[in-house]
């Protein structure tokens, strides 16, 4: 899955076709408990899924899969110039970075020529948004443009959770200024099957404002 609105790679193809991932080396940013990775597996991929919460590959590990896990920050990726044919990843790893470009340029640099970066974020809009699913969140709370990052402390003020807003423009300019190519922006739209309701996602906010921007890149 993309993202919270239920498009999932089968019906998108963002990685290419689904019978080209067969054999292809796939670098999962962000895995968490390595959803994406195992999905990769069953196709045919050699996928490496890589965190840096070692706590998120613990639960991953559990699960099981015969990939391997990899515990590292993916602003210094450890792998070799041209390791992988594909990179993606799902709400992972960018969102909490402060720059970005950072994560983008060592992506590239383990990308072989021609390798394709798929990425999901918060889509920018939903910043200007209360994070609520309900009709309190339909309302402007706040400027688009503040890019001021979301933080939640500890009880002693240590930060636990920090998340950095970037808006589309931004976005598309740390992609082409890391040396990628955007061949295509994917807004998803909120289908009539997906009834859920999780954290500020929900089919009220769905059917009116775009929850996730999925961006496709290529290394040239």
């Amino acid at each position: 899955m993309w993202g919270p609105e239920g498009l999932d790679e089968v019906e998108a193809e963002l990685l290419g076709p689904r019978e080209e991932l067969k054999g292809r080396d796939v670098l999962e940013l962000g895995a968490g408990a390595a959803q994406c990775s195992r999905w990769l597996a069953a196709q045919g991929a050699r996928p490496v899924a890589l965190d840096i919460s070692h706590r998120q590959l613990q639960h991953a590990l559990r699960i099981g899969g015969s990939f391997p896990l990899v515990c590292a920050d993916a602003i210094a990726l450890p792998f070799a110039d041209g390791s992988f044919d594909l990179a993606c990843s799902a709400y992972g790893a960018l969102p909490f970075v402060a720059d970005p470009r950072l994560v983008l340029r060592e992506v590239r640099r383990v990308l072989r020529p021609g390798g394709r970066l798929v990425f999901s974020v918060t889509h920018p809009v939903r910043w200007a948004f209360p994070d609520e699913p309900g009709p309190e969140g339909l309302s402007v709370s706040g400027s688009y443009f503040d890019r001021t990052p979301y933080v939640e402390q500890d009880e002693e003020g240590r930060a636990v959770y920090v998340e950095h807003h970037r808006t589309l423009g931004d976005r598309v300019r740390d992609v082409v200024a890391s040396g990628f190519r955007l061949v295509d922006l994917v807004e998803p739209e909120w289908p009539d099957w997906n009834t859920s309701e999780w954290g500020g996602w929900s089919p009220l906010r769905g059917a009116l404002l775009p929850g996730t921007a999925i961006f496709v890149c290529v290394r040239d």
